[in-house]
């Protein structure tokens, strides 16, 4: 540690690294916790805030990353209220590919990203790490040809069985936009990655394996080998596939510190099917959270017995809703840090 208390790249230095000790394997004095979601979503001062006026003029944040890295590509993209990003002009066949723009120039039209992530880092004081986000390949795809939201991603996969090796060629321009984006994050002050392949459930195991897992895998090995060209320290990097507990074994071998698992896997089973060679990340329904206190207090004891206490970071299996309760949550996070250490006692 510098004398004036900065990092060697100018930052705070931090002064709580479990989270980080947790990604990378190493044994911790207590589990380490946060939860999916930003605050945007349910913190009830920004939802005032942010109901008069854009959503992309004030909250540029890791909620909107697949939006963001598809307005770079040139997508437009437009906020629908109570529904969410939409994309007025989806992609409907092959030739509309040609529109989209290179991938090497989504970094610079990012910048104002990499901007946030820095002053973020700044701001923090070196109090937790900061966690940068993307969505995969796959899941940007279905946003790009679906216009937004989806319940059958039919049009989305469609694609896949028609048109293949266009789809192939997409989820490369994705995968060439992602990489040096994520890179970025890390540049500017992000000291782990989450990648989400939200919608890894739209997808059995044989279209998970063709053309979700090898993009999935291309992002781990070319982010890692950029920073490592760079000079740069390497981060841990999770991969949060939603539903795709079909494809576990093949996630925990993709090339990423962490695996986060959705509230539908059961911890022991998971931890027997990936082995001690990841962290695991998870997994609490999130409507667990409109529990009272107590229960929550109860079912977090459940989770972590069931989990064990190495080799784990705590989290919701999928994101904060905006209803929930900040003290509910609040209750969630302390009763992760008590239990969590009253277990490593016994």
């Amino acid at each position: 540690m510098e004398a004036n208390g900065l990092g060697p790249q100018g930052f705070p230095e931090l002064k709580n690294d479990t989270f980080l000790r947790a990604a990378w394997g190493e044994e911790t004095d207590y589990t380490p916790v946060w939860c999916m979601r930003q605050a945007g979503r349910y913190l009830p001062e920004f939802r005032e805030a942010r109901a008069v006026q854009d959503f992309f003029s004030t909250c540029r944040s890791p909620e909107a990353c697949c939006e963001l890295t598809l307005q770079a590509l040139g997508m437009e993209v437009t906020m629908v209220p109570g529904k969410g990003p939409s994309f007025p002009e989806p992609l409907r066949e092959e030739r509309d590919l040609e529109r989209l723009r290179d991938p090497a120039t989504v970094a610079s039209e990012l910048a104002y990203v990499f901007q946030a992530i820095t002053l973020t880092r700044q701001r923090l004081g070196g109090r937790v790490p900061l966690i940068g986000f993307a969505g995969a390949p796959w899941t940007l795809m279905t946003y790009m040809i679906e216009g937004g939201s989806s319940s059958t991603m039919a049009q989305a996969k469609r694609w896949l069985y028609q048109r293949p090796k266009a789809s192939h060629q997409l989820l490369r321009i994705l995968t060439d936009a992602l990489v040096p984006y994520l890179v970025g994050q890390v540049v500017a002050g992000a000291q782990a990655l989450q990648l989400f392949e939200s919608h890894a459930g739209h997808l059995g195991p044989q279209l998970f394996n063709k053309f979700a897992l090898p993009y999935i895998r291309e992002v781990a090995k070319r982010v890692k080998a950029r920073l490592q060209e760079a000079g740069l320290a390497p981060v841990p990097m999770i991969i949060f596939a939603k539903d795709g507990h079909f494809a576990l074994e093949e996630l925990a071998q993709a090339g990423y510190e962490v695996v986060g698992l959705d509230w539908t896997v059961t911890p022991e089973k998971a931890r027997e099917r990936v082995g001690k060679s990841v962290t695991l990340q998870g997994n609490l329904d999130p409507c667990a959270l409109y529990a009272s206190e107590e229960e929550i207090g109860r079912l977090v004891q459940q989770m972590l017995d069931d989990f064990g206490p190495q080799r784990y970071i705590a989290n919701l299996g999928h994101g904060l809703y905006p209803d929930m309760d900040p003290e509910h949550v609040g209750a969630f996070v302390d009763a992760v840090h008590k239990y969590s250490r009253v277990l490593r006692r016994k």
